[in-house]
Formats: C-alpha cells, structure tokens, sequence
C-alpha cells in the first residue's frame, strides 16, 4: 500500500449519485454515469464513481419512495449492496463485479457508509468477525444519527468495536472499494459536543489495515475548526458546509467557511465544499419529499461560475451531482476548462486578498510563474471591483486572461478592474509579458 497522504495530491475529482438519485441509484443509472465520465471527463481528471447513501436498502415501493423495508446485510451485520438496485452483487459478490467496471473505464468506485451498526445487526446479534464479542456486546443505543434510524453507535471502548469496522474495510477492499464516504462522523449534531473522534481513528485504522488504498472523506459539515487536528490526523476529505442544494444561501455561506479552513488544505488533505447541484438533479420527482423535485440547477449562470470558481480556488474536493448523460454543453464547459481545472490541480498560496462587505478578491499562484485572480460579487447588484498587482504580491506587466471566456485582454501592470455581475464572478489568469 502507499503512503496514505500520498494518495490525494490533489483534491479527487469525480461524480456522486446523491443529487440525481437519492438513495435509489441503480446499478445501471451507475454505469451509465461511468460510460460518460469515461468518455467526456476522465481526461480532465474526473476520475471517482461514488455510490451515495443506502445502497443495501431494500424499498416498501419503487422510487421515488424512499421508505426503507429493510437493510440487506450479512452474517457479520455488515452492509451488502441490495439485489433489487445492483443485480450483479447476487450470489455474495458484492461490489465486485461493478468495481470492476468501473475500473476497467479507467475509474475508481466509492461507497457511502454510516457510522455504527445497523440496527438490524443488533436485533439479530450478529457475530463479528475477527472477535469473540457480538452487535449487542459493542453497541451504544443512546447514539442515534438524526437523520438515519437505521443505525446505532459504537462504543469504542468495548472489545469487538474496531474488529467491526476492521470487518467493513476488510469487506470493502475484497470488492475494489477505492473511496469512503462515511458519514454522521465529522458533525455530531450534539450542542458543544466535538466530532465523533473515536469512529474517525476506528475508520482510518480499518482502512490502514485493509491491504487496499483507499481514501477517506468525513461527512457531513459544518465540521467544526476546534477539530481541525483531529480530522487532519485521520482523513483526507471532510465536509464544511451541511448539505449544500443549488440556493444561493448555500453557496454565500460557503466563503466564510473557506476563510475558516484556508490554512488547513493541502498535503493529501482536502477540505470538502460539499458535491456540486449543476445540471439535473432530482431524477425522480419525490412525492414523499416535498421540495423535492425533478428539475435542472435552479442556480442562474452567473451563479454557477461563481460556485465553480470558488470550489477550484479553495481545492475542494470536487464531485458532480448532475446526471452525466443528460450534461448540456454549458455544464459541460464548467468541468472541461482546462485553463480554470488548472487552479485546482496545480496552484499554491491560495488565499483571500480582501473581502469588503460582499466584495471580494482571492489570488493563486503556480510553479510555471502564472497567477491567478477571482473577483467575486456576492452582492445583488453589479458593481465594479479591482485588485492591484501590489496586493498580489506582484511587480511589472502580465498578460491578463479571462479564464472562462478563454479570451486575452491585453496587459497589465498596475490594476486589474472588471465589472462583476451580481452573484458573479470574474477570473483572471495573468502570465508574465516577454
């Protein structure tokens, strides 16, 4: 196995089935995504396929309802992948034949875990394997997610609860498992209390001993900055923001947590902005959920550039939640930018220059002497910003590029000013002149 942090250089880059499909992706909504990662973003470094939440549920009645029957597990209380969604998992092959698929197309598959143990598991007393204690012997029924009935904590203080998890990873790195998405860890949803440090070393020291790499992001936020040493000892992704839909409200927030973590990214460690609402979400309209339905990103353009910009110059981890097939060419054009993707894969010193009120200004660098500059409006009207090369630390002319037009605007040697629309944002790449 590799060195852990060696195996997130750069924040990962890929699609997750939660915005589109819930917790009802089918195996073949998953293929289909991965036919057109492969074929449209591999190469611009989209390489993840992640299988989201309860994907060992079986449903009371087809989608879109979501009332869980029950859990598919095995003799050992773990989570097996439900027949009814992934038909080739019948007969104990689990995710195999799927990561194998996947793998084949050139990508990586992540899976989606809660923390604890499955009720069920508890209910029946399920061994676990590696030890001589059983569900009900490590269980802790007064930890109880609030959003996830299903499962149960684990006091970490019991013999069997690290040989639990141990099981998990074991069971996942047997299937081609490259990607943990474990979740109700980093936010504990309890006033003044830190995250759930025991689960996050249990999980990490699972994964350590797998005999496969695998990365590991923390979900979900606002993970709170006292546990910034604790999530950066053990994870290489954690969630800051609470689920973040396609509102504005959502997006805004986000710049306040990225002042907060700025100095924490970097080193196979990734801060998480959370999945990215573009294109069309919502698959199945959700007739048990109200709000819930079948529709394209209600963000407007000036907004999505704006979200994308941020989340490239942050080096957020970065997954897509739009349906990839039915991707229109402006979606498109946010992802395939290769002069905007640079920022993400290969910039440093990415910082905040100012923020006035709603106005402000980040800045990068990379180690080919290029830099770059966001403008952004969070204001509701257009106005006219500016940044001087002196506040980027910069002296003489440069060429100044509008990054996702694509287009030269001649050089500079003092200011960079543009009118910013409101919700917007203009992004400058500037080049050393000859």
């Amino acid at each position: 196995m590799k060195d852990k942090w060696s195996l997130a250089p750069t924040p990962p880059m890929g699609w997750t089935s939660y915005d589109c499909f819930g917790g009802k992706a089918r195996e073949e909504d998953v293929k289909a995504n991965t036919d057109y990662q492969a074929e449209h973003l591999l190469k611009h470094g989209w390489e993840y396929v992640v299988i989201d939440i309860a994907w060992y549920a079986e449903y009371t009645a087809p989608r879109p309802a979501y009332c869980i029957k029950y859990l598919n597990l095995d003799d050992y209380g773990r989570p097996i992948p439900s027949p009814t969604l992934y038909p080739s998992s019948v007969g104990g092959k689990g995710f195999k034949p799927l990561a194998d698929y996947i793998h084949n197309k050139g990508q990586k598959l992540g899976i989606h875990i809660m923390r604890g143990i499955p009720r069920q598991a508890v209910e029946k007393n399920t061994p676990i394997l590696g030890s001589t204690a059983r569900a009900g012997d490590i269980v802790d029924r007064s930890s109880i997610c609030p959003w996830w009935e299903h499962t149960y904590g684990i006091d970490a203080s019991k013999p069997g609860a690290q040989e639990y998890y141990d099981s998990l990873m074991k069971l996942f790195a047997e299937w081609g498992v490259d990607f943990i998405k474990a979740d109700d860890l980093s936010f504990p949803c309890r006033e003044n209390q830190p995250c759930y440090a025991d689960d996050i070393r249990m999980v990490s020291n699972a994964i350590d001993k797998c005999g496969r790499d695998m990365v590991l992001s923390l979900s979900p936020g606002p993970t709170s900055p006292a546990d910034a040493d604790t999530v950066k000892q053990y994870a290489h992704c954690w969630r800051l923001s609470a689920d973040l839909w396609d509102e504005w409200p959502h997006i805004y927030k986000n710049f306040e947590y990225c002042e907060q973590w700025n100095e924490h990214r970097g080193n196979g460690r990734w801060p998480d902005l959370d999945m990215i609402p573009i294109g069309k979400l919502e698959i199945f309209p959700g007739e048990d959920l109200p709000g819930h339905d079948e529709r394209w990103t209600r963000l407007t353009r000036d907004e999505q550039l704006t979200m994308m910009t941020l989340w490239y110059f942050f080096r957020s981890l970065l997954m897509v939640g739009a349906n990839l097939p039915e991707l229109d060419e402006w979606t498109l054009s946010l992802l395939n930018n290769e002069e905007v993707l640079a920022i993400v894969k290969n910039s440093h010193s990415n910082r905040q220059l100012y923020r006035i009120d709603d106005h402000l200004a980040w800045a990068a660098a990379d180690d080919a002497g290029n830099h770059y500059l966001a403008l952004f409006n969070l204001t509701d009207k257009a106005a006219q910003m500016r940044a001087t090369l002196e506040q980027m630390g910069l002296k003489g002319t440069y060429v100044l590029r509008d990054l996702w037009k694509r287009r030269d605007l001649g050089a500079v040697d003092t200011v960079v000013s543009a009118e910013v629309p409101r919700h917007g944002v203009k992004l400058f790449g500037l080049t050393p002149a000859e």
